[in-house]
């Protein structure tokens, strides 16, 4: 997919990416009431892909089938230091110079942010917390990494974020220290990959969709303070996979 003026219109307000005054530009939308995921693709015409679209994210993982490919490669440092309520999800912004590799491709670390529940399910089963890395190439691609959190253990890496969580959309934080997004990878290297799309208007369809199989944890206390902190289910219904393939 080849970011357009739209769609990078639509990235700022969902994501800040990278300009947040740009946002006012973008349709209003929501995870609920009359803005709601049914409504996505009749609220601008830009949004159509939402309705239409055949290969949207996120989908529920079941079966898959095995190939031999390269496992993604990460090359981050520590790059987030901007916290932002951005209305729709919790984001930190990165600074420049963390990659990700993937198929011979290099893509710039942009981004991540947060829903709660998840988006992606897996044999039906959602989880507390769901965590995207969100990359860009110099050509507008985009590749999204997904770990999916299961309620455990507390997680440390997560507090130095949970500690300064925004509550309310449009507030935005400094961290007391630049924050290194690998500290919320899993430790193995085992995924699945698959062709979908964005999960927020416009759902524009050709991202490349890295989801981690191991899953890190996090207490009942820390899925509380997100759910808080984001006010509201911010995970769109799973979508049909269609004739797409599964990789793992």
């Amino acid at each position: 997919m080849r970011i357009t003026p739209t769609t990078v219109a639509v990235l700022v307000a969902t994501f800040g990416l990278p300009h947040h005054a740009m946002a006012a530009d973008a349709t209003h939308w929501s995870y609920e009431g009359d803005a709601g995921p049914d409504q996505w693709a009749s609220l601008d015409p830009a949004y159509s892909s939402c309705g239409d679209g055949v290969n949207q994210s996120p989908i529920d993982v079941t079966a898959s089938l095995s190939a031999d490919q390269s496992p993604p490669a990460f090359d981050y440092s520590d790059g987030g230091t901007h916290l932002v309520n951005n209305g729709h999800a919790i984001q930190v912004d990165y600074q420049k110079g963390s990659t990700l590799t993937l198929d011979g491709r290099d893509f710039q670390l942009k981004q991540f942010h947060f829903h709660a529940p998840s988006e992606h399910t897996i044999d039906g089963e959602p989880f507390p917390l769901e965590v995207h890395f969100v990359h860009a190439d110099p050509d507008g691609n985009l590749a999204v990494v997904a770990a999916l959190f299961e309620k455990g253990e507390a997680n440390d890496a997560l507090e130095p974020l949970v500690k300064k969580l925004p509550g309310s959309a449009g507030e935005e934080v400094e961290l007391d220290a630049a924050f290194n997004a690998a500290e919320l990878l899993p430790d193995g290297a085992e995924h699945y990959r698959y062709n979908g799309s964005l999960t927020t208007p416009p759902c524009s369809e050709g991202v490349r969709w890295v989801i981690m199989q191991q899953h890190p944890t996090l207490s009942t206390e820390q899925i509380t303070s997100f759910e808080k902190a984001i006010g509201t289910e911010n995970n769109r219904p799973v979508q049909p996979i269609n004739a797409r393939v599964l990789i793992d």
